[in-house]
């Protein structure tokens, strides 16, 4: 990037000449996974289903003298994802980092969970998740011998009281990065999940305050974590000081996953 560079702990050509493909670009974790992977000199296409908030963060990039297309994608449905995928490699040719943060859920006791509800989830967490990386790694990433592939997982790392199916979905995708590194490190494809405790953001304030506050108090640091600690961390996998990292799961947290839920389990009915 030239000109006035948007903040970041990496040299500004750290990720110079890597294409980025982040989904759910324009908020939270995405907005601040894309714009830490534009600081550090990556070009960014964005992705989501708010064209507006994506719109806006292409601006802020490109204000700061970066590289950015943003694209309108429900990654639930494979023509969009065709086209999204098609669009990145028409404009740069390549997609070497797929950020991929799209995912959604809703809080309700696991005996309440309908198929439908499930499967809602599921789509969503996993099965569009899933349709996006096959794409950008048969057309761009297995013929280049190269890429690295990104998800986000739930901390703490197990079963979260309310969110049975989302914790399930999260839990498949830590697995399935884990066993894509195994499968495509052949192909110099390295895949990694960031399992995120919870973190400051406009998702988050959508559950209301005392579910926000109950989650601060789960967090030993005593405080909750910043899109940008994510963001940093993506954009430093994606540079050369994260190249020797595959097959495993960070946990930005604050350390969440080492102190469990802090919460008393329910009583026995």
């Amino acid at each position: 990037m030239e000109g006035d560079r948007a903040p970041t702990v990496l040299r500004p050509d750290a990720n110079a000449g890597r294409v980025a493909l982040v989904t759910g670009g324009g908020t939270g974790i995405g907005r601040a996974s894309a714009m830490a992977l534009a600081a550090s000199g990556a070009r960014v296409a964005l992705a989501g289903r708010r064209e507006d908030l994506l719109e806006s963060v292409r601006s802020e990039i490109e204000a700061a003298g970066g590289e950015c297309i943003a694209s309108a994608c429900d990654i639930r449905e494979p023509d969009q994802v065709d086209r999204l995928v098609a669009g990145v490699l028409d404009r740069w040719e390549a997609i070497d980092v797929l950020v991929a943060n799209a995912g959604g859920q809703f809080g309700a006791p696991a005996e309440e969970i309908s198929l439908k509800g499930w499967r809602a989830v599921e789509r969503l967490n996993l099965e569009g998740n899933w349709e996006l990386t096959s794409r950008v790694a048969r057309e761009s990433m297995i013929p280049r011998r190269s890429g690295l592939i990104t998800y986000m997982g739930f901390s703490p790392r197990r079963g979260i009281p309310g969110y049975a199916h989302a914790s399930a979905m999260r839990a498949a995708l830590e697995n399935l990065a884990s066993g894509l590194a195994l499968e495509w490190s052949r192909f110099g494809i390295r895949s990694v999940c960031l399992s995120c405790g919870p973190i400051d953001t406009e998702g988050l304030a959508g559950y209301g305050e005392e579910s926000v506050e109950q989650s601060r108090r789960s967090v030993p640091l005593g405080r909750l974590g910043r899109p940008e600690e994510v963001g940093e961390t993506v954009a430093f996998l994606a540079s050369p000081g994260g190249a020797f990292i595959t097959g495993t799961t960070i946990v930005v947290d604050g350390g969440v996953d080492a102190w469990g839920s802090a919460e008393p389990p329910p009583l026995p009915e």
